[in-house]
C-alpha cells in the first residue's frame, strides 16, 4: 500500500510539473473545458429557477373535492378523516358552504345571491399533493371520486401537464447539449494526451527498456487528463456563478415588476460537486482511450 501511495503521489507531481510547464496552454485548456461545460451546467440551472418561478407565480396546483348538497356533517368528518390520512398530501382545507357563498358576495355578486333561495354551493375541500407529478394528479382524482358523498373532483392537471411538459423538453434539449459537449471534451482531451505522448515518446521508451509497466507510464496521464478535467470543471463554476451573480438583479427586477418574488438561485454543494466529478470523469474517459491507443501502437 506504501508503495502504490507513493506511485500516485509521484505520478500526481508529474503530471502538476507537466501542467505548469504549459501555462498558456494549460490555461486555454481549462478555459475550453470550462466554457463547454458552463453550457449544460448553466441550463440544467436554468430549469430549476424557471421551475421554482413558474411555482412562484402561478402557485402550487390543488385538486378542490366538491361534496353532494345533501351532505351532513357527519360526512364531512368522514371526507376529512380520509383526506388526513393520505401520505401523499402536503395540506388540506375545509371550504364550509357558507363560507363559499360570502367569498362570493364580496367579489361583487351579492345582489345576484340575493334572488336565491337558498346556498347552492356545496361544501368543499381543497388539497394540495405532495408531488406536482400529473400520474399522481390523476390517481388521486380516481380515488376521491369513489368516496361517498364526493359528488365532483376537479384538479389542476392541464397546468400541471403543460408545466412538467415544457420543463421536460427544456432538460431534453439540454441534456443533448451536454452529451454533444461532453463528447466534444473527450475528443480535446483526447488529442491534447496524444500530443502530450508523443513529446515523451523517446521517455517513454527508455523507461520500457528499464522494465516499467504499461500502469506506471500510463498513471502520470491518466492524473493529467483528471487534472484537465479539474480545472475546467472549476473555470465552468466561476462562468456559472458569475453568469448568475450579473443576471441576479435584472431578473429581480423583471419578477417584482409582474409582482412575483424571486431569487436567481446559484449552483449548490451538490450541484457543484456533479459538475466537478463530471469534469474529472470525462478528462479521464478521454485520457484513458488516447493513452491505450497511442501507447499500443508505440510498442
Amino acid at each position: 500500500m506504501g508503495a502504490w501511495s507513493y506511485q500516485h503521489r509521484k505520478a500526481i507531481a508529474h503530471a502538476i510539473g507537466r501542467l505548469l510547464y504549459q501555462p498558456l496552454g494549460t490555461l486555454l485548456s481549462a478555459l475550453v473545458v470550462g466554457i463547454a461545460l458552463a453550457l449544460p451546467a448553466g441550463g440544467f440551472l436554468l430549469v430549476d429557477n424557471v421551475a421554482s418561478l413558474a411555482r412562484g407565480v402561478t402557485g402550487s396546483p390543488e385538486i378542490s373535492l366538491y361534496l353532494s348538497l345533501d351532505a351532513t356533517d357527519a360526512d364531512v368528518t368522514e371526507v376529512e378523516s380520509r383526506l388526513r390520512k393520505q401520505d401523499n398530501l402536503s395540506g388540506v382545507q375545509f371550504v364550509p358552504r357558507d363560507v363559499a357563498l360570502k367569498q362570493l358576495a364580496d367579489n361583487g355578486l351579492a345582489d345576484v345571491l340575493d334572488g336565491l333561495e337558498r346556498n347552492p354551493l356545496p361544501h368543499a375541500f381543497i388539497v394540495t399533493p405532495r408531488q406536482e407529478d400529473p400520474a399522481l394528479f390523476e390517481q388521486l382524482h380516481q380515488t376521491f371520486a369513489a368516496w361517498p358523498k364526493v359528488d365532483h373532483v376537479q384538479l389542476d392537471a392541464a397546468w400541471v401537464q403543460r408545466m412538467h411538459s415544457l420543463l421536460s423538453l427544456v432538460e431534453l434539449g439540454v441534456s443533448l447539449l451536454a452529451v454533444l459537449l461532453g463528447a466534444a471534451l473527450v475528443i480535446i482531451t483526447f488529442n491534447t494526451i496524444r500530443l502530450q505522448i508523443l513529446t515523451q515518446r523517446a521517455e517513454i521508451d527508455v523507461t520500457r527498456l528499464l522494465g516499467a509497466t504499461d500502469a506506471f507510464i500510463r498513471r502520470p496521464f491518466y492524473w493529467l487528463g483528471c487534472l484537465q478535467g479539474l480545472l475546467g470543471g472549476l473555470v465552468a463554476w466561476t462562468i456559472v456563478t458569475a453568469s448568475i451573480s450579473l443576471l441576479r438583479g435584472s431578473v429581480e427586477s423583471l419578477a417584482q415588476a409582474y409582482g412575483a418574488v424571486f431569487a436567481l438561485n446559484g449552483p449548490n454543494p451538490t450541484q457543484v460537486t456533479g459538475l466537478l466529478v463530471v469534469a474529472i470523469a470525462l478528462g479521464w474517459l478521454g485520457t484513458a482511450l488516447s493513452v491505450r491507443r497511442h501507447l499500443r501502437e508505440s510498442e
